[in-house]
């Protein structure tokens, strides 16, 4: 079969012949429909993040959607290596897979789900979010923060703030629910007080962090609180991504002088089990109401030219 393939951390995937997967034990064959291009994708891809292996070759993509041999159409993860989801074929188990509901078409679908995870998982699995409550959401101009926007309204945020460095993706997002954005593109200190003032404004309690580095920062030298006498907000604060850093320096004083509560959400962080119950949860949000995501659907054979582009759309292989 073809598929795109990994022979390296330092080269893209290469478009290629790859040996069928055969089922074991109870294993499924998954005929695949289509396998997004996300962040962690690329990641593992490169040896980037904590979950990636040297054990090659490999064949790329975590997810995706498929056909299994008795026709249901679902969306899976790929649970062996090394088959991966961007292949013609690959397997999985009984439970990391969902039968799509007939109103989801697969394409949107292998663009949301794993995005689409990074909030809803963090806000339903990590913390457990409550109707009315504010949320700010650091870096919300890629297609995750996209998504992050109108999932924080559909479950109910009181107020929601984005920030990001694109002005033009910045104004869409108010079309798509956010109550105010912040610029990251300001200097640090007016960036500082942008912060301080959009956190009291918007009474946030929450903050879904997709940058890390120095926005993060700056934002947590908002929170910080001078003076003895005051009585510090509860904000939970959850790491979800580093696309601006991998690293920042903390100042002891901003944990004992606010109310802030720090945590990360992925792989790892919670039980696989729950993150399907989520991913399940959420494919059943979409089916009442669609979300809305951009799409670029392109062939599997131009898996390597497109795998560095920069798209603001969500790239979708299709086999």
């Amino acid at each position: 079969m073809k598929a795109a393939v990994v022979r390296s951390f330092d080269t893209p995937p290469q478009y290629a012949d790859f040996a069928d997967p055969t089922p074991q034990g109870e294993e499924l064959l998954v005929h695949v429909t289509a396998a997004g291009l996300h962040p962690i994708v690329q990641a593992l891809a490169a040896g980037k993040h904590y979950g990636s292996k040297a054990e090659f070759p490999f064949i790329a993509g975590i997810d995706g959607t498929g056909t299994l041999d008795d026709g249901s159409r679902v969306y899976f993860a790929a649970t062996r290596s090394p088959y991966g989801s961007m292949a013609e074929r690959t397997v999985t188990t009984r439970d990391r897979c969902l039968v799509l509901p007939d109103s989801l078409e697969e394409t949107a679908v292998a663009a949301l789900m794993n995005p689409a995870l990074s909030s809803f998982g963090a806000l339903t699995e990590r913390i457990h979010f409550e109707r009315g409550q504010g949320v700010l959401i650091q870096g919300a101009t890629g297609s995750a923060g996209h998504l992050a926007v109108q999932i924080c309204r559909r479950l109910g945020a009181a107020r929601i703030v984005a920030t990001g460095r694109d002005q033009e993706a910045l104004k869409e997002l108010r079309s798509l629910g956010a109550d105010a954005v912040i610029p990251l593109t300001q200097e640090r200190d007016a960036l500082v007080q942008a912060f301080r003032e959009q956190l009291a404004a918007n009474k946030v309690e929450i903050v879904l962090d997709y940058l890390w580095g120095a926005p993060a920062e700056a934002l947590l030298a908002a929170i910080a609180q001078k003076g003895l006498d005051h009585i510090a907000p509860r904000i939970q604060y959850i790491q979800i991504g580093s696309s601006a850093g991998p690293t920042i320096t903390l100042n002891a004083a901003t944990l004992r002088s606010s109310g802030l509560e720090m945590l990360g959400s992925g792989f790892g962080s919670v039980s696989i089990e729950r993150i399907f119950a989520s991913l399940a949860a959420f494919l059943q949000e979409a089916a009442k109401e669609p979300f809305e995501v951009k799409i670029r659907p392109a062939p599997l054979g131009d898996v390597e030219k497109l795998w560095n582009d920069k798209i603001a759309a969500r790239v979708v292989f299709q086999p």
